[in-house]
């Protein structure tokens, strides 16, 4: 591999530090009904050897490992393993949570049986070598399984948003190219026997409005609490105005909640 340049290695650090921001496992709290769905959709047997790359706080690898799948999880944020590390310890199950990269995976060639990404790896700043190291550590008959964002789906207009007022770094691709099926196909084509990718919809709500919707956000996600901290006062007020139109705009509650889907795409790749 190439060594990485200066300022990749800037970019990397300032990426680890924006998903270290905010408390993500406390967000994710709200998001426990779609991640139900996903792990549903993997059809899990006991036994199974799991890597979830870009586990956050757990919120898959715990439900997953109390159906008897062997579990790995690993993420950028230091903080959130260790959360994970608390969570899985309070409920007595054993998985090796592990800080890492996407990029460089600490494991051996073939290693898991599954190999997924709920919402995840696509973060990462080199997908082509995101794309090699999933299929590396993933057994022949093995599955690739990911979520990913669109970029027509709501969190795709929320990045849009937000990059409207905090440009996103140009050395990095879109994230959201991930939810291009050409993309996916175009990335995961080597040591592939089949390839499946389907548009599904990912469920949020939210016990308050559109505008407490915002704080939240600003609060507890780390990419939006980081845009709102790279503001001055003036254009914070700005983002959060235009970031309040789109959930009002997309909100589908009409009892002071805050309901709306996201769409992503389910990639579900089968090594050969």
């Amino acid at each position: 591999m190439n060594a990485m340049t200066p300022e990749m290695a800037a970019l990397k650090d300032r990426l680890k530090a924006t998903w270290m921001a905010g408390d993500y496992g406390y967000f994710a709290k709200y998001l426990e009904a779609g991640a139900m769905e996903f792990l549903e959709e993997l059809a899990l047997k006991p036994g199974i050897e799991m890597l979830d790359v870009g586990c956050g706080a757990g919120q898959i690898a715990i439900p997953a490992a109390r159906r008897g799948a062997k579990v790995t999880g690993i993420d950028l944020a230091s903080n959130l393993i260790d959360q994970a590390r608390e969570r899985a310890q309070a409920v007595n199950l054993e998985i090796a949570f592990e800080q890492g990269d996407a990029e460089t995976l600490p494991y051996n060639d073939a290693s898991f049986d599954l190999v997924v990404s709920l919402i995840g790896a696509m973060f990462a700043p080199r997908p082509e070598r995101v794309a090699a190291e999933l299929m590396r550590v993933c057994r022949s008959g093995g599955r690739v399984v990911m979520a990913n964002w669109t970029p027509g789906g709501f969190i795709g207009e929320l990045f849009k948003t937000v990059g409207k007022h905090v440009a996103p770094p140009d050395i990095m691709p879109s994230p959201l190219k991930w939810g291009e099926e050409p993309t996916v196909r175009e990335r995961l084509h080597k040591d592939i026997a089949e390839l499946r990718c389907v548009k599904r919809n990912y469920p949020f709500w939210y016990p308050f409005g559109p505008k407490e919707v915002v704080e939240f956000y600003g609060t507890y996600y780390g990419p939006v609490n980081r845009a709102f901290g790279s503001l001055d006062e003036v254009a914070q007020e700005s983002l959060r105005r235009d970031l309040e139109q789109l959930w009002t705009k997309h909100n589908t509650a009409s009892d002071g909640t805050t309901q709306y889907h996201s769409e992503y795409l389910f990639v579900t790749a089968v090594k050969g």
